[in-house]
């Protein structure tokens, strides 16, 4: 059985997020009150920068553990990434390490953050992947849907892959909701529903989240 990341981490990773993010860039932060205060739950971001997740991790109210790329994890970053309790997550096979660690941290009550597009992309959660319906469906965690706006907008002068030093980043968190049918049935057809389900609630939120943000 794969340790549960510790939580304990991912609160010091909170914290170095909060002083990067909010030492580096402007961010505004809507809804942060919708994230349950206890119990499991489960963040489902939008992708369309590198510092979507860092930028999450440092704004939520809650310690998260997200699901990262085996890629990210190279050198250095590999222990302190473990550290602060994120998941390493095979993309190209069924990583069972990745999936006991992922429901064990929302078996304990945790939080867990999921880019359910599976790769960075064009941020608008076009394409899911299965795997954000299984770990609701599975844990019966509630989804918060998160928006992540202006990361992507122009790239920085002084370091071309980040966004401009200083500018703002708009991360609205909306109403969590269960994405399975209350039967509690795990089937094909039962995860393939939920995703749907899904789908149209995380894209009303994205069009919500750049109506109230004007992005």
């Amino acid at each position: 059985m794969s340790a549960t990341p510790s939580r304990q981490g991912a609160e010091v990773g909170r914290r170095i997020g909060v002083g990067l993010m909010y030492g580096l860039w402007k961010p505004r932060v809507l809804g942060a009150w919708k994230v349950p205060a206890t119990g499991p739950a489960i963040l489902a971001v939008n992708h369309s920068h590198n510092i979507d997740g860092p930028m999450v991790m440092g704004v939520a109210p809650r310690p998260t553990h997200f699901l990262i790329k085996k890629e990210a994890f190279v050198g250095p970053l590999d222990p302190f990434l473990r550290g602060i309790g994120q998941l390493k997550v095979d993309r190209t096979s069924t990583d069972r390490t990745a999936i006991t660690q992922a429901l064990g941290v929302l078996e304990s009550g945790g939080v867990l953050g999921i880019f359910p597009e599976g790769t960075r992309g064009s941020g608008d959660f076009a394409s899911l992947r299965a795997g954000l319906a299984y770990f609701a469906v599975r844990s019966g965690a509630p989804i918060v849907p998160v928006a992540v706006l202006g990361s992507d907008e122009r790239p920085g002068r002084l370091i071309r892959g980040l966004p401009p030093l200083r500018s703002r980043v708009d991360v609205v968190f909306g109403d969590p909701f269960e994405a399975g049918d209350g039967s509690g049935r795990r089937t094909r057809k039962a995860l393939d529903e939920a995703t749907v389900r899904i789908q149209g609630q995380l894209t009303a939120h994205l069009e919500n989240a750049r109506r109230l943000t004007g992005r």
